[in-house]
């Protein structure tokens, strides 16, 4: 385990509103980057999934960075527009 990691866990076990913090952070960055890495695969740019969206360069930008309380019919489109589909579990 990474000296990172470590110290992640120790903190989150001394402190729940790091832990839920930080589980609630991850998430979105991870959701963020998948996104992103979907795009690049298809080799596009943030603007031309934007034209493909109909939205602004800065709204794609604000979705792959900040992915907090982003719509399931956004991630929808925005994985149609990359040529991908959505899977989604719950588990």
């Amino acid at each position: 385990m990474s000296d990172l990691k470590k110290y992640v866990e120790k903190r989150k076990a001394r402190d729940p509103e790091f832990a839920e913090n930080y589980e609630a952070g991850y998430l979105e960055f991870k959701i963020g980057v998948l996104l992103r890495q979907a795009r690049e695969d298809a080799g596009l740019t943030q603007e031309e999934v934007a034209q493909k969206l109909n939205t602004k360069k800065s709204a794609i930008s604000r979705i792959e960075n900040h992915a907090k309380d982003i719509r399931l019919s956004t991630l929808g489109k925005y994985a149609k527009a990359v040529g991908k589909k959505l899977h989604f579990s719950v588990g």
